[in-house]
């Protein structure tokens, strides 16, 4: 090629091709005022210059790095302001620019942790905050029941993931003592009973409400005996402090009216009768409440 054949201006398509984009994406340049819109020539083209393909060539680049198109102007400008605002609104532009790349990186840790705790411990496991399933990892694999993971997937959605995480210690109690499991058990059977069929002032309805409520209370005991409410205490009391710290609502308060807050949000399908059950249950256990 003789250098007298070096073309001075291209048109759109070839400085799109050049550069690495679209001929749409720099007509989007244009209308924001990104990139100057160059001469026309005789037959009504854009022509662009080697000045012009250069400032593409910047865009690009500055794109593919992750800066948004309206920071791209401030980012590359020419020239700022005499009092060096303008190196301070670059610094404004990157400091944006790293915030959301650390976001980024650390949403896709979480992906990945999900990813690798959904092969070793099951993908509903898997899928629950990394709290919970911390909390479920020493626990075999299959081992919970879908019932029980689901309770927690609601937990975690209603109250939190700190608080599910605690909810998660009554699963593993139930799971490794076959005797509460069966207990357990043998309760869900009795208010699964108390059906559209049964009057709310049956009185199966009190007998099964104090029956549950005993058990919650024995169920409680074991897992304090165990270990895992102390464990429970430190948990909860690291997540609170960590939601502060992001600027969350933590009120620990949530904790008990949970099951309220559950039956008005979640379209369970409980009879009349079981409802007055479960509130007959939480009546008992307010009135072992210590005040304040």
């Amino acid at each position: 090629m003789h250098l007298s054949s070096i073309p001075r201006h291209v048109r759109i398509g070839d400085a799109a091709t050049f550069v690495g984009t679209t001929p749409r994406a720099i007509r989007h340049y244009h209308e924001i005022g990104l990139l100057p819109e160059p001469e026309r020539g005789g037959d009504g083209n854009r022509l662009y210059g080697y000045d012009d393909v250069i400032r593409l060539l910047w865009i690009r680049r500055t794109a593919e790095a992750g800066i948004a198109l309206d920071d791209i102007a401030v980012a590359f400008s020419d020239a700022g302001p005499a009092d060096g605002t303008g190196e301070q609104q670059v610094g404004d532009v990157l400091d944006r620019l790293e915030r959301s790349l650390v976001e980024q990186q650390e949403e896709l840790r979480r992906q990945q942790a999900a990813v690798q705790r959904m092969r070793a411990q099951g993908s509903r496991v898997g899928l629950l905050s990394d709290v919970v399933a911390d909390r479920l990892a020493h626990l075999p694999a299959g081992s919970l029941r879908t019932a029980d993971l689901d309770s927690l997937l609601v937990t975690e959605r209603l109250l939190g993931a700190g608080v599910a995480a605690v909810q998660a210690s009554r699963f593993i109690t139930l799971t490794t003592d076959p005797d509460l499991r069966e207990e357990s058990d043998r309760i869900e059977a009795a208010e699964e009973a108390l059906d559209d069929t049964v009057a709310v002032d049956d009185p199966r309805v009190a007998q099964v409400a104090a029956e549950r409520y005993a058990f919650e209370a024995r169920l409680q005991t074991v897992v304090e005996e165990s270990g895992l409410g102390r464990e429970d205490e430190a948990l909860l009391d690291s997540w609170i402090a960590q939601r502060e710290a992001d600027g969350a609502d933590t009120d620990p308060g949530r904790r008990r009216v949970g099951m309220r807050e559950a039956l008005t949000m979640v379209p369970y399908d409980f009879s009349p009768a079981r409802l007055r059950c479960m509130e007959l249950s939480l009546e008992l256990a307010a009135q072992e409440t210590p005040a304040g």
